[in-house]
């Protein structure tokens, strides 16, 4: 599984350089190399066009940006958009022209209490310019004439998105949702995008998958709700769980944040899995919000949507700065994240309703299902596996079986393959009906 891990970390190295915005170049090139590099021919690539209305909402004009720099009055070239694509004000307009330190003032962006560190700072909504600089850099700023100079357009354009649709058994559907319309930061950004499309290939590999997984990789907020505007009705009827996947590539913690509602399938298993794994995970509040939750979980879409994370946007240093490197996101992160999102997935896949076939308790040793020699281990096996039997009701779920007994579900999925095979176990769950059975098996 490192080996996972490892993949993971290179890719995020290979799209770490690009600069990402809502719409544009940037984007593009990233989504075509997640495309591209993970051999994924079914993520289809979408083009919105500038001033489509999506819900309250308008497509903005598409920006690119080639150059940015400042050349201060001793000549010397700083704010160099080649050395980092931070340091200028996302969305800004073209600017060439020589001002004096105090009107450059009025559009230098730095942050006192991270004096080394270049914010992330967009101005998506009004046409201004700008540049981002470290405190450090500000401080040292002297008196005289600046050269300001910004090589980017405003134009018609589009917003891009990517969809992946993996087809399975059933019409219902899991929700998988990861932004990329950041520059160069790996957590906030790369990571959620990244972990995803891994996830996709893992999903593409499974002989069988129970649910249909929608899989979308847009520009947050406004990618959102443009994909909603023309896929919620369907998303509403369809999506029984889903997860919004972002920064899930450092190493000092996990956290869960919940749908609106906070007691949806999705919230289940996230609480699940992470008890199981990672008990000393965090959990928020849905007033914590701050990401594309807020649109798949607003009043009138209402989807069954949580996140799980490792630190949480806006909770650490680093955030929407420049601090938010290669050596923040490791290996061991984006494999920890993987690993419990694929949790998650085999949890949705594995639960199911099942009633016993016989009454009272079967004779398990006559089908070879009962140890013949007790040890500690065996006796963990026999309780979860009576346990377990004691509440197939016909109405519990297995992930609410696994609840009750407090085992976790992946644990017990063996003793009920066993326990199917031997007739000991039937699935109440209604017959799937001709309209929602897309590839019966």
């Amino acid at each position: 599984m490192r080996d996972i891990g490892i993949e993971m970390h290179k890719l995020c190295e290979k799209l770490f350089p690009i600069c990402r915005s809502i719409t544009g170049t940037g984007f593009r090139e990233s989504l075509n190399i997640l495309k591209n590099d993970m051999q994924l021919n079914g993520l289809n690539v979408f083009e919105v066009a500038t001033g489509t209305k999506c819900f309250d909402w308008e497509i903005p004009k598409e920006w690119n940006i080639r150059d940015a720099f400042i050349i201060t009055p001793d000549g010397k070239k700083i704010c160099d958009f080649q050395v980092s694509n931070l340091h200028a004000v996302g969305y800004s307009i073209s600017i060439n022209q020589e001002i004096s330190l105090e009107e450059l003032q009025n559009h230098l962006y730095s942050l006192p209490e991270q004096p080394n560190a270049i914010p992330y700072i967009t101005s998506y909504y009004e046409e201004r310019w700008g540049f981002c600089i470290t405190q450090q850099e500000r401080d040292a700023l002297k008196p005289g004439t600046y050269s300001v100079y910004i090589d980017s357009d405003l134009r018609e354009g589009s917003l891009t998105y990517g969809e992946l649709i993996i087809p399975g058994a059933t019409k219902e559907e899991v929700f998988l949702s990861s932004y990329l319309c950041h520059p160069s930061m790996a957590n906030n950004e790369l990571s959620g995008p990244v972990v995803t499309i891994f996830l996709a290939k893992w999903l593409l590999s499974l002989p069988f998958r129970k649910y249909t997984y929608r899989i979308i990789i847009i520009p947050e907020t406004i990618g959102s709700i443009t994909y909603l505007s023309r896929h919620y009705k369907a998303m509403k009827e369809n999506i029984i769980a889903g997860f919004n996947i972002t920064c899930v590539g450092d190493d000092r913690a996990y956290s869960y944040l919940p749908s609106r509602t906070g007691n949806t399938l999705a919230d289940q298993v996230a609480k699940h899995v992470l008890t199981h794994t990672h008990p000393e995970f965090i959990s928020y509040s849905f007033l914590d919000r701050g990401s594309d939750e807020r649109q798949y979980c607003s009043k009138g879409i209402d989807l069954p949507v949580c996140s799980i994370m490792r630190t949480k946007y806006g909770c650490y240093p680093e955030y929407h700065t420049s601090l938010d490197d290669l050596e923040l996101v490791t290996t061991n992160g984006l494999l920890g994240s993987y690993e419990v999102l694929k949790k998650s997935i085999e949890c949705l896949e594995a639960n199911e309703t099942l009633a016993t076939n016989c009454l009272c308790e079967p004779q398990l040793g006559k089908r070879g299902l009962h140890p013949t020699i007790g040890t500690k281990d065996s006796s963990s096996v026999i309780k979860n596996m009576m346990n377990f039997l004691a509440y197939c009701d016909g109405v519990s779920t297995n992930l609410e079986i696994a609840e009750k007994i407090n085992a976790p579900l992946w644990a017990l999925q063996d003793t009920i393959n066993k326990l199917k095979s031997e007739n000991l176990l039937i699935n109440v769950e209604s017959v799937l009906g001709a309209d929602n059975i897309v590839n019966p098996t």
